[in-house]
């Protein structure tokens, strides 16, 4: 697998709780993939995309590092992505 959904890889690696609220979250225009806003759930990301994502009254930052087919536990879901805005 070299590419997944955003939406898909938002619930994955538990940026948020659910994937339809990942999907609102790309549809409401808040997620960039390499400075590029995306509005499409189906936008697919790949290994090394960096997406800025306006969440919690905060701008994030998150390089994708990895893709899960499966939604797993906190640990395995720090290992799909690297936070660049600590």
């Amino acid at each position: 697998m070299d590419r997944q959904r955003i939406d898909k890889w938002l619930h994955n690696a538990r940026i948020v709780k659910t994937r339809t609220s990942a999907a609102e979250l790309v549809t409401s225009g808040l997620v960039r993939v390499n400075s590029t806003r995306v509005v499409a759930p189906a936008h697919l990301v790949k290994v090394g995309d960096v997406l800025t994502i306006a969440l919690d009254r905060r701008i994030r930052l998150w390089k994708v590092a990895d893709f899960a087919e499966r939604r797993g536990d906190a640990t395995a879901a720090r290992r799909l992505y690297v936070e660049l805005s600590e």
